[in-house]
């Protein structure tokens, strides 16, 4: 491979791209964990009770609201 490739604007845009597929993951992951800690207190079963998956959905939209609050202010800094 010819190094002047490296920065070719098809790698740059594959490089980008890599990069919001990392952070979405990690994101993914942070909340799984987060939220499960909180709102499974007990053993699992099949399914989550009502209150379970209730936490779980406030849990996770508030963990989304909070990083966009975050990232909106991040940008009005700019």
């Amino acid at each position: 491979m010819d190094l002047s490739e490296l920065n070719s604007p098809e790698m740059q845009k594959f490089y980008s791209e890599e990069q919001q597929k990392a952070v979405i993951t990690e994101t993914v992951a942070k909340v799984t964990s987060e939220c499960w800690d909180k709102c499974i207190t007990g053993t699992p079963g099949n399914k989550f009770s009502s209150s379970e998956a209730s936490c779980l959905s406030n849990c996770a939209q508030r963990f989304v609201e909070t990083n966009m609050l975050i990232w909106k202010r991040f940008q009005s800094m700019q």
